[in-house]
Order: C-alpha cells, then sequence, then structure tokens
C-alpha cells in the first residue's frame, strides 16, 4: 500500500521516503509547545516590570498556560480522532503562532495572560495530534525506536531549551521575542505539515463527549490551580481547599460518567491497561520532580549566584545534552531489545541520584564540582526514562484512540509539570520562612540569613524530589511489564498487557 493522497491510509513507513522530514516537523512543533512552557520564566521580570503586574499576579504568564494546556489536552485528543490528525496539527500552529503574536504585542497584564492561555489551548490541540501523527507515521519496531528517541529528545529537553532561549532573547532582544519566536517556527511547520504528512481522515463515529470534557477539564484545572495557589495561600487556605476537594469532586465525577456515556472522552480500557497506568504514573511523576530542579536551579543561580539570563540558560545546557543523549543515544539503541522497564527504573534511579547532589547546596556552591554532576546525571536519567515512556504508551492503541491516548501521555507530563511547580514551590517557601525566623536574631546579618534560608528552602523541596523520583522507579519497576519490541509483531510494537 503506497497511497499518498488525503483522505486514503496512512504510507506505511518503511515505504514512505520522506518520513524522516515528516519526523522533523513532527519534533518541530512538539518542540515549540514544550518549550513554552518555560522559556518566558527568565523574562518574566522584564515582562512584570513593562506591564506593571503586581507581584501576586505575576504567576498567571506561567500558570495561564500550563492550566489551559493540561486542562484541555484530552480534549484536544479527541478532537484529533474526530476531524484527522493532519487537520488539527495545522490549526493548532496557525492559533499559536496567532496567541504568541496577541502576547508579544500585549499592552496590559491581562492582555498578556489572554494569550497565555490561548497558547495553552492550541497547544493541547496541537500535542496530541503531534505524537499520533509519529505513532502512525513509524510501524517498525527499529525505525519506530529511533523515531521515539528523538522525539522523546525533544520532550524532555525542551524546557531547558527554553530557559537557554529565554535568556538569550531577553538579553540581547526584549522579553516580547519569547513569544514572537514561535511565528517562523509555526510557519516552516506548517508549510512542511502540508507537503509531509498523511493521514486517515477523522472517524465520523467518534462523537465530543461534552460532559466528559467539562468534568475531567474542570477537574484538572480546579487542582491544578489549587496547588498553583498554594504556593501563596498556604496549604489550609480555604480557596485552596475548596478548589481541591471541587477538582477531586469532579475527577470522581468524570470516571463515573466515562463508565456510561456512549462515547467516552477517555476510554477506561486505556487507563486500565497496566503497562500505559504505569507509564502514566511514571511520566507525571518524573516531571513533577523535573520541573521543581528547572524552578528552583533559576532562581539559585540568578538569585544567589547573581547569573546573568543568559548564564543561567547556558547551565541548564549540560542537562539539555544529557537528556539527548540517554534518549537517542542509549534507550533509542536498547529498546528494540529490553523491557521498557529496565530503562525506566535505572533512568529515574539516575534522576534521584543527580538530585542528592542539589540537596547539599549552600549560599556558595561551586558549579563545576556540586551542580554539574548533578545535572548530567538528571539528563541521562530523565532522558533514559522518558523515551520508553512515549513509545509504550502509545503502542498497540486502536486507531480511533490514538489521538486520546497521546494526550492522555502529555497530560500525565504537563499536569505533573504544573503540581511539581506549585507543590515543590509551597514546601519550598514555608521550610525557608521557618529557618529565617528561627535563625534572625542579629538585624546585621539579615542579607545572610535570608539567603540561607532560601536556599535551605530549596533543599529540603528537593528531598521530596528525590522521594517522588524513586516512587516513579517503583512504580514502572512494578506496572510496566511489557517485553522488548523485538519480540513483538510490527503492529504491536508493545503489548497492551504483560506477557
Amino acid at each position: 500500500m503506497t497511497a499518498t493522497r488525503t483522505g486514503e491510509p496512512s504510507v506505511p513507513a518503511g515505504q514512505d521516503a520522506h518520513r524522516w522530514w515528516a519526523l522533523v516537523v513532527i519534533a518541530l512543533a512538539q518542540l515549540m509547545v514544550v518549550l513554552d512552557a518555560t522559556i518566558v520564566n527568565i523574562a518574566l521580570p522584564s515582562a512584570q516590570s513593562d506591564l506593571h503586574m503586581s507581584d501576586a499576579n505575576r504567576q498567571w504568564v506561567i500558570t495561564a498556560y500550563t492550566l489551559a494546556f493540561g486542562g484541555l489536552l484530552l480534549l484536544g485528543g479527541r478532537i484529533a480522532d474526530l476531524v484527522g490528525r493532519k487537520r488539527t496539527f495545522i490549526i493548532g500552529l496557525i492559533g499559536f503562532a496567532g496567541a504568541s503574536a496577541i502576547g508579544g504585542a500585549a499592552t496590559t497584564s491581562a492582555m498578556l495572560f489572554g494569550a497565555r492561555a490561548l497558547q495553552g489551548a492550541f497547544a493541547a490541540l496541537l500535542a496530541p495530534s503531534a505524537l499520533s501523527l509519529l505513532t502512525t507515521t513509524f510501524t517498525d519496531p527499529k525505525e519506530r525506536a529511533k523515531a521515539f528517541g528523538i522525539y522523546g529528545a525533544l520532550a524532555g529537553s525542551g524546557s531547558a531549551i527554553g530557559f537557554i532561549a529565554g535568556g538569550l532573547l531577553t538579553e540581547y532582544l526584549n522579553w516580547r521575542w519569547c513569544l514572537y519566536v514561535n511565528i517562523p517556527i509555526a510557519i516552516i511547520a506548517v508549510f512542511g505539515a502540508y507537503s509531509l504528512l498523511h493521514d486517515r481522515p477523522g472517524h465520523k463515529n467518534v462523537r465530543l463527549d461534552v460532559p466528559g470534557a467539562i468534568l475531567g477539564c474542570g477537574g484538572l484545572v480546579a487542582i491544578v490551580y489549587g496547588f498553583s495557589e498554594a504556593g501563596s495561600r498556604g496549604w489550609t487556605d480555604s480557596l485552596v481547599l475548596a478548589l481541591l476537594a471541587l477538582g477531586l469532586a469532579m475527577l470522581v465525577a468524570f470516571v463515573w460518567w466515562q463508565n456510561r456515556a456512549p462515547s467516552p472522552l477517555l476510554p477506561l480500557h486505556i487507563v486500565t491497561d497496566r503497562n500505559r497506568a504505569g507509564c502514566f504514573l511514571t511520566m507525571g511523576l518524573a516531571v513533577i520532580g523535573l520541573f521543581g530542579v528547572f524552578l528552583f536551579m533559576t532562581y539559585y543561580l540568578q538569585v544567589i549566584l547573581g547569573y546573568s539570563p543568559v548564564k543561567t540558560g547556558l547551565a541548564f545546557l549540560p542537562l539539555t545534552v544529557a537528556i539527548i543523549i540517554g534518549s537517542t543515544q542509549i534507550s533509542a539503541r536498547l529498546l528494540p531489545h529490553v523491557a521498557p522497564r529496565r530503562l525506566m527504573v535505572p533512568g529515574m534511579i539516575l534522576a534521584a541520584g543527580g538530585m542528592l547532589f542539589f540537596t547539599q547546596l549552600t549560599v556558595d556552591s561551586d558549579y563545576a564540582g556540586e551542580l554539574l554532576p548533578g545535572l548530567l546525571l538528571l539528563g541521562f536519567g530523565m532522558g533514559m526514562t522518558f523515551m520508553p515512556v512515549f513509545a509504550t504508551a502509545t503502542a498497540g492503541v486502536a486507531p480511533q484512540d490514538s489521538g486520546v491516548t497521546s494526550a492522555t501521555v502529555n497530560t500525565s507530563q504537563q499536569v505533573g509539570g504544573s503540581i511539581g511547580t506549585a507543590l515543590l514551590n509551597t514546601i519550598a517557601t514555608t521550610t525557608s520562612a521557618t529557618y529565617i525566623a528561627a535563625h534572625l536574631r542579629n538585624p546585621a546579618q539579615k542579607d545572610l540569613i535570608v539567603r540561607q534560608g532560601i536556599v535551605h528552602g530549596y533543599t529540603v523541596a528537593i528531598w521530596w524530589a528525590v522521594g517522588i523520583m524513586l516512587a516513579a522507579g517503583l512504580i514502572a519497576g512494578l506496572m510496566v511489564t511489557a517485553r522488548a519490541p523485538k519480540h513483538l509483531a510490527p503492529d504491536t510494537a508493545v503489548p497492551e498487557s504483560a506477557a
């Protein structure tokens, strides 16, 4: 079968001469979506000053994006199944570019917040389409492993790349270019998608589950919003407790409804499959720790050690390189021959070991001797984990469910990042406040005590992140029982249940 016209079945990977160029287009779009979650972090102080944001409101530059992205991903995946992945991929690219243009031209904080939420909504449409197209383009186990290695490297390193790009754009241009930079990337990807991507038409029998969308997306938004607010309000605040209770109630109702809906938003057989459930949990927990490290290292390097935005961004470069090597040169080469958990479990142990270095930070730690080893170990471990998680979670899925399955993988990553940032930041800030109150006796030492208190808060929170990473490794070891892809048929690279 070699048909490539619109509306015909997708071309088998072994016969499509343009499949690797198609991977470039898909990877470019995925990189844009992932790095946009962090690219504005380093630019945030400049944007806050320019648009006169309050300290309380500036968080919405970050959370407006993550809330919309994480909360709407499942709906985006089902829309991709309904109207076709290529079509939603292109719509997502165009919408993301438009939202980026609005954000870059923002004249008020509300305009920027709205643009960031719009970016997240289109990213929720774009991301599951990208992963779905990758799944249907590469069906040969060996080529699939290589393709997912590249994709996993971008998914894992995109956040770090965002810090580097944010530092360069902020220091040498201005913060608005952290948003404008998406426009040329999206334009290139749109032209590439039109000429290189092939896909089946949408499944007309798929129907949008509106009640499920409201319950599922609303529940995720409420929980992520509650965690983000806990950082400033505290865990016992009535609003935080109400949001978390509402979110949990909506998610329970979502599960109840999915068992009864004629066309469920998330078919429960996708998440009740042992291997996929293990992958979703492993991804979510791993990213909780990773995003916490991004947050603390950014502030530690700039506030404590006095690094410039560019130097801060470049300090993350070894982490990015290590993630790429771990994904493409270790996991991609070994996955065809070993069971996925034999990569995921050591990966999480390596990542936790890397973070142990950060638990020893002081106000004058040395980058080369104390930070660099931790960044390298963390990167290798995350790279070894991301690739088999993506490949295992999306293998062996029925075509009509590929979009929503891809969306669930991305949801676990995005929601994990949002929760990690809020949860670990709350632990760090409360610990810091307690330390400063207990040690500040001489006003002449206030600056030193405050700095020591901030670093102490970081290290305590990172200890929690170490535990979360180890829990992710334990879950991977117990739940992900799939065999190596070489033992399976080409169209079922990883089985849906333990062999």
